[in-house]
């Protein structure tokens, strides 16, 4: 039994190690799409693709995984994507919103209609939940190694044309207007190592996932991120206080 435990424990934590790395893949993915439809596939004349590819470089990323995104961004083969937003509640009642980009609708529908049933949510109808989140500029900027204080960061964002700012132990987190993100981005990436840049949907409020449904919520968000069809999941939801 004892062997059989070990090997118990080591499979799941390299399930748990797959589904972290799937989301960094994910994140990636939608970031070299994004890149690539806004400036062009070309990397030399397109320094954010650039940039994003070396990330995905740095993140061991497949090659096939790059060219995936490459190929959905110029339409590689005459397909067609379509970026479509899912909404519904997971377990405990929580609101999710899922960013898709997919060639084929009844596909990816029925995939994410499975994913909510099969770990205890529902899929919800447009405009279901997305009353509780706001679209907003989201810059991350790490605290390690970063001999700065928390007012200076406030300073440095708002002088940027930032709206917020949030600290926490080990980062800064600044909130702007989608349509200044950019120019946000650009003013402190000439101060800072950024380690996050996007638009995003942004909780307004959250609702705490019950303990005894932590295993099927975190089952749920884990299955949406691997789906290839999948390009971001938006949570409005707080885990228990002994969750990480």
């Amino acid at each position: 039994m004892s062997g059989h435990s070990k090997w118990h424990n080591i499979q799941g934590r390299k399930g748990a190690q797959d589904a972290k790395r799937g989301k960094i893949f994910q994140k990636i993915s939608r970031n070299l799409y994004q890149a690539a439809k806004a400036g062009g596939v070309d990397p030399d004349g397109n320094p954010q693709l650039r940039l994003e590819m070396d990330k995905a470089k740095a993140a061991n990323m497949p090659k096939a995984n790059v060219q995936r995104a490459l190929d959905k961004a110029s339409g590689v083969g005459g397909a067609k994507f379509e970026e479509i937003t899912y909404e519904g509640y997971g377990p405990g009642g929580t609101a999710v919103m899922v960013s898709a980009l997919t060639d084929n609708k009844n596909r990816t529908a029925s995939a994410i209609r499975s994913a909510f049933t099969h770990h205890g949510g529902s899929l919800g109808a447009s405009g279901s939940v997305s009353y509780l989140f706001d679209r907003k500029g989201y810059i991350v900027i790490l605290r390690d190694g970063l001999d700065v204080d928390e007012d200076t960061m406030l300073m440095d964002a708002l002088d940027a044309g930032a709206d917020d700012m949030k600290a926490s132990d080990d980062r800064f987190e600044v909130f702007t207007d989608p349509s200044s993100m950019q120019a946000v981005r650009d003013a402190l990436q000439d101060k800072y190592d950024l380690d996050t840049a996007e638009v995003k949907m942004i909780p307004n409020t959250t609702t705490e996932v019950p303990e005894a449904k932590l295993s099927q919520y975190t089952g749920l968000i884990d299955e949406l991120s691997e789906n290839d069809d999948v390009q971001d999941v938006y949570e409005a939801a707080e885990l228990p206080d002994n969750v990480e």
